[in-house]
């Protein structure tokens, strides 16, 4: 049994991207932090099987680097080292929209382009070096240990895998970053507590990813490339990513069931069917460096802990354990990231005593989250195809509001920057209903309402939303 008399102790169970910035968050208020993982975390930036989609497209959103370099302000210098690639989201990414290309400007909306496992092993050192950060490796939770009332957790008891024995560890706050697969709803329920209500939306979308090696003497307008789809007449769309070594990641995806192949001449002929030829272009005499990866894990899930009326001291829920969003919108590190800072704050709040804090903090976890969760369900509802929550004639009003916004979009800077601010996370969705913004995304929807249906500064369809031939140039 771990016990620590001298000190104050909190646990993480769960060392991927929330789990390791919940420990750097706790390093501010308990005397030893030790984060638990079932896997054996790897020397170097390499793949490890408990992170499942790290071979697929990861973005950072702007809003995730900000506190990243925030917590870790040495971190950015790190990955520029290790061959992360500098993008100004407005100056360095083609993105095609449903409205068409959007303008290509200085955003100063910046990220570090760099892989999953380079950015997360890059943090693990940093806390690996931390003098109050322990990691416990090759362990997986199978259980909170409670009080005689069952009402304040006091631990964890772990399952050493390979071996057979189980041990306890007890702590001053427990805190679940395990992911999609957190068995809390589970644990409380052995503990009387009620399962929380869970909500699941599913576009059914799937991936499929290569790594390539960035041509020689490639050239382009752009570092990074975005071919977004047409919902609900085209579910396709492609990104190129570019990450440290002078490789590429591109992931092609599919919603509605329309899951891109996992074989060389199936992927190349889905690139090809997109709403832009860019993406084929780019990588067919691209050389390949590892095998075609598909995943299909991607519907929103929620579980809402900030309902149950009854909940124990000293332990907390966040992360992909709470809210785990389609990974298509790239939301979730930058939301876990957020979720760390809500905890900090909270345990600010609370300090010395702590009593109440965990119920609250799971109901301010909802606040974070409830912004992310509107934009990635809200888009999944375009689709017939998916299942789960409601649609609503609010969801079909913000819909053809948003459309109206990607149609201005090629023609108005400013309202590209907002939808880039919000979609990044940097600005409240509430930014999108500005009147500047609301006059220009209404403005072509009102002439074509006007009698002689046209006025001065109409805006021109793009040629791929006129008809369904492709687009070559943006």
């Amino acid at each position: 049994m771990k016990t620590y008399a001298n000190g104050s102790h909190a646990l993480v169970i769960g060392g991927s991207m929330a789990g390791l910035l919940a420990a750097r968050v706790l390093t501010g208020h308990f005397d030893r932090v030790t984060i638990i993982e079932r896997d054996r975390l790897p020397a170097t930036a390499e793949f490890r099987k408990g992170v499942p989609q790290a071979h697929h497209v990861h973005i950072l959103l702007a809003r995730g680097q900000q506190i990243l370099d925030h917590l870790f302000p040495d971190l950015k210098d790190q990955l520029l080292t290790a061959g992360a690639i500098p993008v100004d989201l407005g100056e360095d990414a083609a993105v095609l929209t449903r409205g068409g290309w959007s303008p290509r400007y200085h955003s100063g909306i910046g990220a570090y382009a760099a892989s999953r496992p380079l950015l997360e092993w890059s943090i693990q050192q940093r806390l690996a070096a931390h003098p109050k950060v322990r990691f416990v490796e090759g362990a997986e939770a199978k259980e909170l240990l409670c009080d005689d009332h069952r009402s304040r957790v006091t631990g964890v008891r772990v399952h050493w895998r390979g071996q057979s024995r189980d041990e306890s560890f007890h702590a001053n706050l427990v805190v679940d970053a395990s992911g999609r697969s957190s068995d809390a709803p589970e644990w409380l329920e052995r503990l009387g507590y009620p399962r929380p209500q869970e909500t699941v939306v599913n576009s059914f979308l799937g991936y499929s990813t290569r790594w390539y090696r960035r041509p020689a003497g490639f050239q382009a307008q752009w570092k990074l490339l975005l071919i977004g789809t047409r919902p609900p007449r085209t579910a396709r769309g492609g990104v190129i990513f570019p990450v440290e070594g002078d490789r590429w990641v591109v992931t092609l995806g599919g919603a509605a069931r329309d899951y891109p192949p996992t074989d060389e001449t199936g992927v190349m002929a889905f690139a090809r069917s997109l709403t832009s030829p860019l993406l084929y272009e780019a990588i067919q005499d691209a050389e390949p460096l590892t095998p075609i990866y598909g995943y299909q894990r991607t519907a929103n899930q929620l579980r809402h802990y900030e309902r149950l009326e009854r909940w124990p001291e000293q332990f907390v829920l966040l992360g992909d354990a709470v809210c785990a969003f389609n990974p298509v919108y790239g939301q979730g590190m930058s939301v876990a990231a957020m979720g760390a800072l809500a905890l900090d704050e909270c345990l600010r709040e609370f300090r010395p005593n702590r009593t109440g804090m965990a119920q609250v903090f799971q109901k301010r976890l909802a606040q974070v989250n409830e912004t992310p969760w509107l934009l990635a369900t809200g888009e999944d509802f375009r689709y017939p195809e998916t299942e789960g929550g409601k649609r609503t004639w609010v969801t079909r009003l913000i819909h053809w509001y948003v459309d109206q916004m990607l149609l201005a979009i090629p023609n108005h800077q400013d309202v590209a920057d907002t939808f880039l601010k919000v979609s990044h996370l940097v600005e409240p969705s509430s930014a999108l209903f500005q009147p500047r913004i609301v006059r220009k995304a209404l403005g072509r929807a009102l002439r074509q309402l006007s009698p002689n249906g046209s006025g001065q500064d109409t805006v021109t369809l793009p040629p791929h939303w006129q008809t369904e031939q492709k687009v070559s140039t943006f």
